[in-house]
Parts: C-alpha cells; sequence; structure tokens
C-alpha cells in the first residue's frame, strides 16, 4: 500500500478564483510574451517520468512546437543512456526533477540506499545537463517522513501528483488523450510517462485542445506562483486520484 506523510509547510498554497474576463484576457497576453502568471490565467502542469527514452525527443519537437514548458522527473540509469536528450530538456528551458537512479520503492530501502538512489541521480543530471534538481518525485508517489527527511537534507522538495493518466496500464493513445483532458483543472499536477509511445502521439491532441479551452502548460513551480518550497516538503498536498 503506498503512503506519504507531507512535511508541515511554513507556508500554504492558496488557490486563486479565476479572474473575470478583462483580467483573463490582459493575463493571456502578458502570457503570450512569456511571462504566465498563474493568479490569472488557468494553469496546469503536465509532469513526466522514468524517462529519458527513445520517444522523448519527439515529445521535445512538440513541446517546442506548441511553444510549451513541462516538468520532466528522470531515473538516474536512464539519463547516462539518453544523455543528449536530458541535455536538450534543459537547454529548451524545461524543468527537471529527481526520480531516483532505478526506480525502487524507496519506503522499502534503508536511509543510505535512500541517498544513493537521491545522489547518484543528482550526479548523472549535472554532468548530463550542468546543474543539479532541487525537486523530486518519489517513485509510485511512495514516500513517508523518513524519506522527506533525507530529501530535506539533500536540499529537494518532493511533488508528486492530484491526476493521473494512467497512461502505464490504458497504453492507448485515444484512452490516454481522453484521460487527461478529463482531468483538466486549473492548478492540476497531472502525471504522465514519456517512456510510453502512445503517450507522446496522445500529446499534440492534448496540448491543442488544452490551449483551444484557456489553460496555460507550464512547469510546476510556475503553478507556486513566486512562493518557494521548502526542502523535504510535499506538493501538490493531499496525495493523487
Amino acid at each position: 500500500m503506498r503512503r506519504w506523510i507531507p512535511i508541515v509547510l511554513a507556508a500554504t498554497v492558496t488557490l486563486t478564483a479565476a479572474p473575470p474576463a478583462s483580467a483573463e484576457s490582459s493575463a493571456t497576453a502578458s502570457a503570450a510574451k512569456g511571462a504566465v502568471n498563474c493568479a490569472k490565467v488557468k494553469c496546469i502542469s503536465l509532469t513526466f517520468d522514468d524517462g529519458p527514452g527513445p520517444y522523448t525527443a519527439k515529445l521535445l519537437d512538440l513541446l517546442r512546437e506548441h511553444h510549451t514548458k513541462v516538468t520532466f522527473f528522470l531515473v538516474g540509469q536512464r539519463v547516462r543512456k539518453y544523455a543528449k536528450t536530458a541535455r536538450g530538456m534543459a537547454r529548451e528551458g524545461h524543468e527537471i526533477g529527481n526520480h531516483t537512479y532505478t526506480h525502487p520503492h524507496l519506503t522499502s530501502l534503508s536511509d543510505d540506499e535512500v541517498r544513493d538512489e537521491i545522489v547518484r541521480t543528482q550526479d548523472a543530471i549535472r554532468k548530463a545537463t550542468g546543474k543539479e534538481p532541487d525537486i523530486m518525485r518519489p517513485p509510485y508517489g511512495d514516500t513517508d517522513e523518513r524519506v522527506g527527511s533525507i530529501a530535506a537534507e539533500l536540499g529537494l522538495s518532493q511533488i508528486v501528483w492530484n491526476g493521473s493518466s494512467r497512461d502505464w496500464e490504458l497504453r492507448n493513445t485515444a484512452a490516454i488523450t481522453k484521460k487527461v483532458l478529463g482531468l483538466a483543472k486549473r492548478d492540476r499536477v497531472v502525471l504522465m510517462h514519456d517512456v510510453w509511445p502512445e503517450t507522446v502521439k496522445a500529446m499534440p491532441k492534448i496540448l491543442t485542445t488544452l490551449e483551444n479551452k484557456g489553460y496555460h502548460v507550464v512547469p510546476v513551480k510556475t503553478l507556486l506562483r513566486g512562493r518557494e518550497l521548502n526542502a523535504g516538503e510535499v506538493y501538490p498536498i493531499g496525495g493523487w486520484n
């Protein structure tokens, strides 16, 4: 059974009600110039786990065509295999997080093993991109107070999700598209995986439809509207669905 215990927050995330049409229009014009203010426009984060993989480069092409930035949570051993792709993510301005080295259930490991999974991945990402992440996602969302304490020790905030595409289970482009669009909600963090070709094939329709509905697809930390997460802290609060 998956479980996690959020670290007590020093501040809370305030979800702002949708602004009137005039403010929305003004904010949209500003967003078109590159400055997205999620307090004034509808934002959603699409996050991709378990890569890089053989389909990630195609996903990067699609994101570039849509002028869209997302968050990637990378597995260390895959970063070493697809270092060029990881460099491309960083170069194009996508947010990058740590997803451990071998994708284990962290709560089943010893303290030293948890540290090793995280540190080895930090090292792999730094060597590939020139920078270490300050966010991580525990595989399977499997975290607890002990894992959170180790993440805090290593300077990493924990990012989970509150909407899952279940692409690993569906493995069908039309079904993944329908699932993700059904999850669309302001400030939602959606779990996806760039290691499945069906997910990458679903992205053009997902992105176009979200755009047509007035959503701005942004990296997770943009949803925070300037508030910084404490190391070890879990965001979003409330788990997943």
